[in-house]
């Protein structure tokens, strides 16, 4: 049995991200959120593209304006108004201004601007009551980007500020990978639907579910396979057309030492190559992770529990990562661990190293752990409907005492 950061480190080892040309597309700016870049983004335009002001106020020539103060106040002439939008007509002389508007294209000429708080108008003609500094609230062309030098690398994840910037820069078609495809399947003779009638002993289908939200979350494209019984020939059908059609396939049961758990023996048989039978987890001992080579690219198997619980855990700590990898991302793939305080008493046997389940919150600016509480099992899945954190008791830890320091694992971002 392997321990957890073994098995980390096997899993990740077998990811092979996705790679330029034959896993990319081209993409519209209004389709790329959450989209991964498969090469560097310039743009053929400065930033900001012309010289602009910063401020409501007045365009002058630093000179002009350089020692005066209320007692000793400079005048000068108004030749022009200039709103966003609008190009200036005139180039502002000696003892010359032009009220300009936040945004607006700065006059040959001047080359500082004077906020309108610190002057007094008379007609015509403008009275600055306070020196600047040279150049203030003038935003330069070219100061926040330069054509034609990288705006984004590749490998980054487009959000609402990258897509805002792209916009800007009038990126408007952009090459991105094309999403991993995850296969997902349900094993089980008791599981149905939501939708059907509950029969006595059966149990309802949340794997299918809940899997297909985090590869989403994960940037990965589900393509959802069904609920598979614990019948050999059914399931080697089921698992041969997920490896066929899929980068990365995700199955729940059938991994563990029961009569019917016959996920390993074809896997085997189809050819798959077996790196992890079982981790020292709690929850998520029983976990295959297998590999298949195929024409296209490499194929990587995960095997989860049946138990709800312990199929999320075990996608959040070892599948999450890996089709975030898979997915070209450059970093921000890794879990993300912090230190918290815990709120009251954490237990474990210290046999495995155990995952409890509870929230993650920012207190005053010291992270806290607050437990689910209730009955902490790998069938219980109500109490984890809140759940945006694992803390984490190593092996041979069985008590973290309240206001003690515990590792916690984020989830659910």
């Amino acid at each position: 049995m392997l321990s957890v950061s073994d098995a980390e480190a096997i899993i990740l080892d077998l990811v092979q991200p996705l790679k330029t040309p034959q896993d990319t597309e081209f993409v519209d700016l209004l389709t790329a959120i959450a989209r991964i870049l498969a090469s560097p983004v310039t743009s053929q335009l400065d930033f900001p593209h012309w010289d602009n002001s910063a401020m409501d106020g007045y365009a002058v020539r630093y000179e002009d304006v350089q020692g005066c103060s209320e007692e000793k106040p400079a005048v000068l002439e108004i030749v022009e108004e200039i709103p966003a939008g609008v190009q200036p007509k005139s180039t502002i002389q000696p003892g010359q201004a032009a009220r300009i508007l936040t945004g607006a294209v700065m006059p040959t000429g001047a080359d500082t601007v004077v906020m309108q708080e610190r002057t007094r108008r008379e007609e015509n003609r403008v009275i600055i009551l306070a020196a600047p500094k040279p150049q203030e609230f003038v935003r330069h062309r070219g100061c926040y980007y330069r054509a034609e030098t990288k705006l984004l690398p590749a490998g980054t994840l487009l959000d609402a500020p990258k897509i805002a910037v792209l916009a800007a820069v009038q990126c408007t078609q952009l090459r991105v990978f094309r999403r991993p495809r995850v296969a997902i399947l349900s094993t089980g003779n008791e599981l149905v639907t939501p939708d059907k009638p509950l029969q006595p002993g059966q149990i309802v289908d949340s794997n299918q579910y809940a899997l297909l939200a985090l590869v989403r979350q994960s940037a990965g494209e589900p393509l959802m396979l069904g609920i598979v019984k614990d019948e050999p020939e059914a399931l080697k059908k089921a698992i041969a057309d997920a490896i066929a059609q899929a980068d990365v396939v995700v199955s729940s049961g059938g991994v563990s030492v029961g009569d019917y758990d016959y996920v390993e023996q074809i896997i085997e048989s189809l050819g798959g190559k077996i790196h992890i039978r079982a981790v020292a987890l709690k929850p998520g001992k029983p976990m295959t992770v297998a590999t298949f080579d195929n024409d296209a690219r490499p194929v990587l198997y995960f095997g989860l529990p049946g138990n709800p619980v312990s199929a999320l855990v075990t996608f959040w700590r070892f599948v999450q990562p890996a089709i975030k990898k898979l997915s070209g991302l450059a970093k921000g793939w890794q879990p993300v661990f912090v230190k918290a305080l815990a709120c009251h008493e954490l237990r474990s046997d210290g046999k495995r190293e155990t995952y409890i389940w509870g929230q993650l919150r920012l207190k005053h600016g010291v992270y806290e752990f607050q437990s689910a509480g209730g009955l902490q099992n790998a069938g219980n899945l109500i109490n984890l409907a809140q759940t945006n954190a694992l803390a984490i008791l190593p092996i041979g830890k069985t008590l973290i005492c309240q206001g003690e320091e515990v590792q916690v694992l984020q989830v659910g971002a």
